[in-house]
């Protein structure tokens, strides 16, 4: 019992005192992301005291060793992390004051929408959204790097201005770069430009909220976060999406507001606004990165420029629809990260960069360098152990289990509770696993040769209308499964030594075997990409809609909209295939015919609607509607992830 003392102590202190407190106060999270730390550095230095044999040029000396040693530095970066995490800030109440706004003539902001081989359908929702910014003067330009007819025409019917260039050099940052040279011999040139990428619809208040921050002449850039109206990968190949919400909300809701109060955030790319004056003194978007995005703001900080974030959702786009395309954008995060520590942007780097940037280097390197291959060690170090009795350490299980447990169950809670419960053990780990080979890849061919990388474009908007597994990723997490499976068989087949019996590990390796297997699975499951038939999201409301049927009118409520149907609650006012009329808010009357109906709703396809169809893109990405799940329903995870096993 002694042993899980300090373990029953972290969670019966979580139980009396966490529903008191509020995550949002700086002091209780410096107190809480302490005792994570000083528990962290406990077991780290427990690991290297007591379980780690004496060094020795020997496999059973380094093995364990390397080990550690590649552990010690996942935890030092863990450490960063909830260093990081102890502060946050909310712009929210900055936004309120719009003094500087106010002061003569408002400053001309064009919005810039780079796009290289997006199909219609996405671009037209952009441009319309884009056009619908509601901002005094904005201008909306199109970057064309595809040179395609039918857009530019696009661009004409819909009132955006069109661009185009004679090359592709240096891809998204080169595009923006040539769309600067021409805004700077614009006889009316823009002293801001915001950037949406392809995929990418402002809201319409997007300007208004995120102009006032600039009221600060050192501020050059205001990011705001990158939200999704499709799901995820993680989120539709496991059932997730309404109770779940999307692998990027870490980032976006707590990692980016916590960076911006050390002074410490930058730029994402898309949903951003940038000072002019700013971008030009640094020579434009660099173009040695195919993260071209956070290169800005260490440029920006050499000169004395600030980047500042408001986490507030003012856009929405297209999440990653499959796994290739998940793995190829994460891929191109770290091969950037890498460009960037070898370039003379660097951590260590001489000349003006900020504290806070330089830890964030640092940070990132251990995360994409160091927690990567931490994480396949996990997976592979049970394997080693049945097939060759070859430990990380060697421990009583007693010891293990008060030292190890502690750490884990205060870091657990803490990033749980400060997350809203995002971060939970078994889910964090499926999204680890299965960015880690992209990550192990991209680590090791951007620090050998980091030039001359080409930039791989997300792919959006392909068909979703049927079953697609991933076999290379699947094989090779199989693999890791069969052989953890597999040793466990031999492990028991094969009589131990008394040194192995007298570690007393074999019981903690079992555990940790099963984990693996687990977590393995789920991953693999993620890979088989399950059918989406819409080819249009639906966003859930509860608004209320106007119909005529025949000679009757009444009205109803709204149950989901779409840009091509709507759902409706209560029985259908006719028979399969009949017309009626809707009136929606913000669109006006609009032809419908109903394709499904029960007792309880029934369903429409809009008809001849292209006259409607820009009010209806305005009205459904406009950000009055949330398309999946904002908070974590815990028991709605496990139920989901039981369906996905039984489907």
């Amino acid at each position: 019992m002694s042993d899980l003392s300090l373990t029953f102590l972290v969670l019966g202190a979580a139980l009396l005192a966490l529903p008191h407190l509020d995550r949002n106060d700086n002091r209780v999270r410096f107190a809480l992301f302490g005792v994570c730390t000083v528990l962290t550095w406990r077991y780290v230095g427990w690991r290297f005291a007591t379980t780690l044999p004496p060094f020795a040029l020997r496999l059973d000396s380094l093995y364990p060793w390397v080990f550690a040693t590649i552990e010690g530095l996942a935890n030092l970066g863990w450490t960063i992390g909830f260093l990081t995490l102890a502060r946050t800030k909310d712009r929210r109440e900055e936004v309120r004051s719009q003094g500087w706004l106010q002061q003569g003539t408002l400053p001309r902001v064009d919005i810039l929408i780079p796009t290289y081989n997006e199909e219609e359908r996405i671009l037209a929702r952009t441009i319309i959204g884009a056009l619908a910014v509601d901002f005094p003067g904005v201008r909306v330009w199109v970057l064309d790097d595809g040179r395609r007819s039918w857009l530019e025409q696009l661009c004409a019917d819909k009132g955006a201005q069109y661009l185009t260039r004679p090359d592709n050099l240096h891809a998204k940052a080169g595009n923006i770069n040539h769309a600067l040279e021409v805004l700077r011999r614009d006889p009316d040139p823009p002293q801001f430009i915001a950037i949406f990428d392809a995929d990418f619809v402002p809201h319409r208040q997007f300007l208004w909220r995120t102009m006032p921050l600039f009221h600060d002449p050192a501020v050059a850039l205001v990011q705001t976060p990158q939200h999704f109206f499709n799901k995820d990968p993680i989120q539709s190949n496991l059932l997730l999406g309404n109770v779940w919400p999307d692998e990027q909300r870490f980032f976006f809701d707590h990692v980016l507001p916590s960076k911006d109060a050390w002074g410490a955030a930058f730029c994402c790319g898309t949903s951003s606004v940038i000072r002019r004056d700013a971008l030009e003194a640094i020579g434009g978007f660099a173009t040695n990165s195919v993260t071209e995005d956070f290169l800005v703001t260490l440029k920006l900080d050499r000169k004395g420029w600030r980047t500042v974030y408001l986490n507030e959702q003012l856009s929405a786009g297209l999440a990653p629809e499959g796994m290739k395309e998940y793995l190829t954008q994460r891929g191109r995060w770290c091969l950037g990260l890498m460009q960037i520590l070898r370039s003379p942007q660097g951590p260590l780097s001489r000349g003006r960069m900020s504290l806070a940037y330089r830890i964030g280097l640092i940070d990132a390197f251990l995360y994409w360098g160091i927690s990567f291959p931490f994480k396949l060690l996990c997976l592979l170090a049970p394997i080693v152990y049945w097939f060759t009795g070859l430990t990380v350490g060697s421990a009583p299980a007693g010891d293990v289990i008060s030292h190890f447990l502690p750490y884990y169950a205060a870091v657990m809670i803490t990033l749980g509770w400060v997350t809203g419960w995002l971060v939970q053990p078994v889910l964090t780990d499926i999204a680890h696993i299965l960015t880690m080979p992209e990550a192990l890849k991209a680590t090791v061919s951007g620090l050998l040769k980091p030039r001359d990388r080409s930039f791989k474009v997300t792919a959006k908007g392909a068909r979703r209308d049927r079953v697609v597994i991933q076999w290379s990723v699947m094989l090779r997490f199989g693999l890791l499964a069969a052989l953890t499976v597999t040793g466990m068989l031999y492990g028991s087949l094969t009589d131990f030594t008394s040194e192995r019996q007298a570690s007393d590990v074999n019981a903690i390796i079992v555990f940790w075997s099963i984990y693996n297997v687990v977590v393995l699975l789920l991953a693999m499951a993620v890979c088989v990409e399950l059918p989406r038939y819409r080819r249009e999201e639906r966003f859930a409301t509860s608004e209320t809609v106007g119909i005529a049927a025949g000679d009757r009118q009444f009205t109803a409520t709204l149950a989901d909209i779409s840009v091509l149907g709507a759902r409706i609650l209560g029985p259908a006012p006719g028979s399969l295939e009949d017309m009626i009329w809707l009136r929606l808010d913000h669109v006006g009357e609009i032809a419908a015919r109903i394709v499904y109906g029960t007792g309880k709703y029934f369903a429409v396809e809009f008809v001849d609607a292209d006259s409607k169809r820009d009010a209806l893109i305005r009205k459904v990405f406009s950000g009055r509607y949330d398309r999946h799940a904002q908070d974590v329903r815990v028991r709605g995870v496990f139920g989901a992830l039981l369906a996905r096993i039984l489907r």
